[in-house]
């Protein structure tokens, strides 16, 4: 039986941070029947695309009447950023043309922020692989779960799925706060968040916030310049 108590510290984040996902599937799935996608293209869109928030802006744009072309290219566009995440994973996914290939389905937001933090390549080539594979059932069975469910609801929001999104992220940050660098980034936008607010229109918080990432990496060079070179801790 999977016991994640006792998996190795990477393997136990993984498997977490794709179990915390699954609910964010089940959100897709209510989302996409409450918009008459169906089970079939609902499916499609998690198995073939598998990037959660570009399924999301595809969906709200057929929802909102928008042409396929049109979500096509809010899907390409809220995922553009995963093309960042390559050059961060590549030394740690040195396999073989297939495997790259498959390796490129699960660049995503999740695998990076675990493979990411992990002290070697053999380390970060398991997280990365565990977590993405994990994910991917997570995630299918949600949205097969959040489609049979839509239906026999008249209002979705009763479910109260709209905690996924923080949980989710929450489960995201946590890997990155056992260091040192990771914890002051996330203090530090904690703190800007709660006064950038009440005080700023919507969307400003989160680009002030992102500033906190500065002093996290001004730590992270000052412990890799510093005799002996980085620790993780």
């Amino acid at each position: 039986m999977l016991n994640p108590r006792r998996m190795p510290p990477h393997r136990r984040d993984g498997f977490l941070l794709a179990a915390a996902c699954f609910l964010i599937g089940v959100t897709f799935g209510v989302f996409a029947d409450s918009t008459g996608l169906g089970l079939g293209k609902a499916s499609a869109l998690s198995v073939l695309t598998f990037t959660g928030a570009s399924q999301f802006a595809a969906v709200s744009v057929v929802a909102g009447g928008g042409t396929t072309v049109a979500a096509v290219g809010s899907a390409l566009l809220v995922g553009a950023r995963n093309a960042l995440y390559g050059p961060v994973l590549s030394p740690s996914l040195r396999d073989g043309p297939l495997r790259r290939a498959l390796a490129a389905h699960f660049v995503i937001d999740e695998t990076t922020a675990v493979a990411s933090v992990q002290p070697d390549a053999e380390r970060s080539r398991d997280a990365f692989w565990f977590t993405g594979l994990w994910l991917f059932v997570f995630w299918n069975v949600g949205t097969l779960l959040g489609v049979a469910l839509g239906g026999t609801f008249d209002d979705p929001g009763v479910l109260g799925l709209d905690a996924a999104f923080p949980a989710a992220f929450v489960a995201l940050l946590v890997p990155h706060v056992r260091t040192r660098p990771g914890w002051t980034a996330a203090l530090g936008g904690g703190a800007i968040a709660v006064v950038a607010v009440p005080t700023t229109a919507a969307g400003v918080p989160m680009l002030l916030a992102a500033l906190a990432v500065l002093p996290g990496l001004w730590i992270r060079r000052s412990r890799l310049a510093g005799p002996g070179g980085e620790d993780g801790t």
